[in-house]
Parts: C-alpha cells; sequence; structure tokens
C-alpha cells in the first residue's frame, strides 16, 4: 500500500498574521475571526499569545500586569456593548 503524500501546512506571512489580529480584536471573539478567516484558532491563538509582552519577573508586577490586562479586556467589551446600544437607541422607530 502506497501512503499518501504528506500535506504542507500553510505559511502565513507577517502581513497576514497583522491583520487576522487586528480583525481577532475587534470581532466578537478569536473563534469567529479565525472561521472568517478559515484558519485554525488554535493558530489565531498562539499568535495572539506570541505578540504579548512577556510578564515582568517580579510577581507582585505580574500580578497587576495580569489584573491590568483583564480589567483592560472587560472595558473594551463594556465598551463595545455601549458603541452597539448607541446605534440602536439612535435610530428613530419606524411606524
Amino acid at each position: 500500500m502506497e501512503k499518501a503524500p504528506p500535506t504542507k501546512r500553510p505559511r502565513y506571512d507577517a502581513a497576514f498574521r497583522a491583520e487576522a489580529m487586528r480583525l481577532a480584536s475587534e470581532s466578537r471573539s478569536t473563534l469567529a475571526a479565525a472561521r472568517a478567516l478559515n484558519i485554525d484558532p488554535k493558530r489565531l491563538y498562539a499568535w495572539q499569545k506570541a505578540a504579548q509582552l512577556p510578564l515582568p519577573a517580579d510577581p507582585a508586577e505580574a500580578a497587576e500586569v495580569r489584573a491590568l490586562r483583564a480589567a483592560n479586556k472587560r472595558l473594551a467589551q463594556e465598551l463595545d456593548i455601549l458603541k452597539k446600544a448607541i446605534t440602536i437607541f439612535s435610530h428613530p422607530p419606524t411606524p
């Protein structure tokens, strides 16, 4: 029996990665962005993790950075919700 030739994994250039991460940050979720781009979500998560700055060596500073990142993420989600609410309520109801 012959083996099927190994499939090559697609290579993505830096511009595509940057655009994919931008889309993921602006999208509802990273998973939705990965589906839209037809790439593996794990790959996109790995790109995002690699793009993050490393945590400081001091445990107190590292905890503070984690807390600030979580707060930043929460505030960004709240801002998105408020933007959507503004668009919904700024349009008058149709009679």
